[in-house]
């Protein structure tokens, strides 16, 4: 059996890079944000299931992301795998990797990256897009 797979095994691209591959044919967006994240604003297209949730507690891992994902997608599709700034997506592609996914690509610097790129076409300022997030410079 194959050595668990870490974030360096994790192929993470920039926001243009990631839109060249959600242009071209077979790859799907997904956002690991939360719901409430997504609701606000997202990359169009773009399949929900969160890799955490925001609790009393702070951040809580979901415990059937990889379940919720299974239902949705199967192991050979494409993925392009993004968050908020990039973190979130960068572990739920290792345990993606580690479920057997073998196409999933990290977006490098998240949503908030898509929409400082100017790549939301969305009218509304780019900071009601975003959500503030500690983890961001």
């Amino acid at each position: 059996m194959d050595a668990t797979k870490g974030p360096e095994d994790v192929n993470t691209v920039d926001v243009h890079a990631a839109k060249d591959l959600l242009d071209s044919a077979g790859y799907r967006y997904l956002d690991v944000r939360t719901v409430e994240e997504f609701n606000k604003s997202h990359v169009g297209n773009a399949l929900n299931v969160p890799y955490m949730f925001f609790s009393q507690e702070g951040r809580v891992n979901n415990h059937e992301f990889l379940a919720q994902v299974a239902a949705i997608c199967q192991k050979e599709h494409h993925l392009v795998v993004g968050c908020n700034s990039g973190g979130r997506s960068l572990r739920a592609c290792v345990d993606l990797l580690n479920a057997g996914y073998e196409n999933v690509t990290n977006m490098g610097g998240g949503y908030s990256a898509w929409v400082d790129s100017g790549l939301a076409g969305d009218d509304k300022p780019a900071e009601e897009l975003k959500t503030a997030c500690k983890f961001r410079p």
